[in-house]
């Protein structure tokens, strides 16, 4: 079997993307995702399985046994079948070479930061924008090669990160500039046929770790500034920022979701960072060592109360 355009993905804005390219592009001949088994020793935030839009498009879906497609069933689909042009969509892993190489058009994924590859490659570029306070993202489509987010670039589009943008409005800019990026690379398959890419980046590397939920965890005892963009960059559909109620026990935990600075000018100096120093309309204000912020929306167990100190 040949398949002409193929998307890889495993989330909701796979979906997303594969409904943009349906209804305004072309045809999509093939959804690459993962198995639901897969996601037993792999986190995915924000995961979405894929198989109903068989149903919704006729599109056949590809369940692959494992997230780096390496295991056997994927290998013999791969070996059987021929490609031309792949776009990936909320797939956190490297495409393995010999994928890559079964697609005459290449492999077409996305990967931004606040300049330019390879500047900012690895894990989680736009959660660690928003955790870093960047004010801009630069996304890059770029060609697939066996290595991380090289800057065989195809065309960018940059977006501004405010500072009322959580991590799923970051994401929202984000696919709208994906869409845009996408037309222009499937208008000059559809035309062209050969897709040019430039490899002249002037730039260095810079790597983004890779995060766990693990690395939500609030320390108080940081800038108010610092607090809330961790809070706005790991919240949902990603696991939380998170700190406890008292003591670190995990019936003590507390997820917190939303939160904005509150006060700067305010003397807390009575309270110690971390301490509830008043509650309204069920939003906690706690201090923090310049100033406070207003919890707006969390999960907990735990009572909070005033006086409570969150660690």
């Amino acid at each position: 079997m040949h398949y002409k355009v193929v998307v890889f993905g495993v989330k909701d804005t796979s979906e997303n993307i594969i409904d943009f390219i349906e209804k305004e592009l072309c045809k999509v001949d093939l959804v690459m995702t993962i198995a639901p088994k897969v996601l037993e020793h792999n986190q995915v935030s924000g995961f979405k399985g894929l198989t109903f839009l068989t149903e919704k498009y006729g599109i056949p879906v590809f369940e692959a046994d494992s997230y780096f497609l390496n295991d056997e069933k994927t290998k013999k689909f791969i070996e059987e079948n021929t490609f031309d042009l792949g776009i990936v969509m909320g797939w956190q892993r490297l495409i393995p070479k010999e994928v890559l190489d079964a697609f005459k058009s290449g492999i077409y994924g996305f990967h931004g930061n606040c300049g330019y590859l390879p500047f900012g490659r690895g894990r989680s570029p736009l959660n660690w924008s928003v955790i870093l306070g960047d004010t801009r993202f630069n996304l890059n489509l770029f060609r697939y090669d066996e290595h991380a987010d090289s800057p065989n670039v195809f065309a960018t589009e940059m977006f501004q990160i405010n500072e009322h943008d959580d991590i799923r409005t970051a994401q929202y800019k984000n696919m709208i500039c994906s869409k845009n990026l996408i037309r222009k690379l499937v208008t000059t398959y559809m035309e062209k046929g050969d897709i040019p890419i430039h490899t002249d980046s002037k730039d260095y590397d810079s790597w983004y770790n890779k995060r766990t939920a693990k690395d939500g965890k609030i320390d108080f005892k940081d800038r108010t500034r610092n607090i809330y963009n961790l809070i706005r960059g790991v919240a949902a559909p990603f696991p939380g920022a998170f700190c406890y109620a008292g003591s670190e026990d995990e019936k003590n935990k507390v997820t917190v979701w939303e939160a904005h600075p509150f006060d700067e000018m305010i003397d807390f100096s009575g309270f110690a960072p971390g301490e509830i120093v008043d509650i309204f309309d069920g939003k906690p204000i706690v201090r923090t060592v310049d100033g406070s912020i207003r919890i707006d929306r969390y999960e907990s167990e735990a009572e909070l109360e005033v006086g409570t100190v969150l660690l």
